[in-house]
C-alpha cells in the first residue's frame, strides 16, 4: 500500500524484518543449491531417509508421496503423509536427505504428542480467521473512530504472531530430531552432516524472520492505534 511509504513505523520496524526475511530466503536457496550438488556416500535418497526414520519409529502407516515444485516439502498430519518435492524425493544429495529427515521429524512429533505441535495445530483455525479479519476490522475502526473494533483487529492480528512463536520450537525440534537420527544411523557422516545442518539452519532462520516480521507489524499497529487515541 502507498500509505506505508509515509509511515515511519513501517520503515523503522517492518522494513528491517522484511530485509531479514529476504536474506533468510536467499540463504535457504543458496545452501540448498550448494548441497543439492553434494551426494551422500551411501546413496540414500530423500524418500529412503524419510522411510527409514518413519519405520524406526513404528510409523509404517505414514505414506511418502512425490509432489511437484521446489522446496514444497511438508508433512500432512490429516492424511498422515509426507510429501517430498521433485528435488528431494529421488535425490541422493545431502540437502535432500536433510530436508526429508526434517519432514519425518514432524511425523514423529505428531505421533509422540509433542506439545508445541499440538498447540500449533489447535490454533490454526483461529489464526486463519484472524489473518483475514484483522486489517479490515482495524481500518473500519479507524474510519468510524470505534476503538473496540480496532482493538479486536489488533487482537486478531496477534494470533498470527502467536502462530509464528509456536512454530519456532516445532521447526527447531524437527531439525534437531533429523540431525540426531542422521548421525546415529550413519546415513550421513562428516562433511555430509555439516552440509545437512547448514541447510536446516538456513531454513530455521526463515521462521525466525517470519516471527520478527509478525511482531514488527503487530507493534506497528499498536503504536498507530495508541497515537490515534492520544489525538482524539
Amino acid at each position: 500500500m502507498f500509505w506505508n511509504l509515509f509511515d515511519p513505523y513501517y520503515w523503522i520496524l517492518v522494513v528491517p524484518a522484511i530485509l531479514l526475511a529476504l536474506w533468510a530466503q536467499m540463504m535457504v536457496s543458496t545452501n540448498f543449491k550448494r548441497y543439492s550438488a553434494v551426494y551422500n556416500q551411501r546413496g540414500y535418497t530423500g524418500a529412503d531417509a524419510a522411510r527409514m526414520i518413519l519405520d524406526s519409529n513404528g510409523l509404517y502407516h505414514v505414506r511418502i508421496e512425490r509432489i511437484a515444485g521446489n522446496l514444497t516439502d511438508h508433512y500432512d498430519p490429516k492424511d498422515e503423509v509426507i510429501r517430498l518435492s521433485d528435488s528431494v524425493y529421488g535425490s541422493a544429495s545431502v540437502a535432500a536427505v536433510g530436508v526429508a529427515a526434517h519432514e519425518a521429524g514432524h511425523a514423529v512429533q505428531h505421533a509422540t504428542g509433542y506439545v508445541p505441535i499440538k498447540i500449533r495445530t489447535a490454533i490454526i483455525p483461529v489464526t486463519q480467521i484472524g489473518s483475514q479479519l484483522a486489517i479490515p476490522l482495524i481500518l473500519l475502526g479507524f474510519v468510524f473512530q470505534f476503538q473496540p473494533l480496532v482493538f479486536a483487529g489488533i487482537l486478531f492480528y496477534a494470533t498470527a504472531a502467536l502462530f509464528q512463536l509456536v512454530t519456532l520450537p516445532v521447526e527447531f525440534n524437527a531439525s534437531s530430531r533429523a540431525m540426531k537420527v542422521l548421525e546415529q544411523s550413519e546415513m550421513l557422516a562428516g562433511e555430509e552432516l555439516t552440509g545437512a545442518r547448514k541447510v536446516l539452519r538456513a531454513a530455521a532462520m526463515t521462521y525466525v524472520a517470519a516471527l520478527l516480521t509478525a511482531l514488527a507489524q503487530l507493534l506497528r499497529l499498536i503504536l498507530i492505534f495508541g497515537g490515534r487515541r492520544r489525538d482524539d
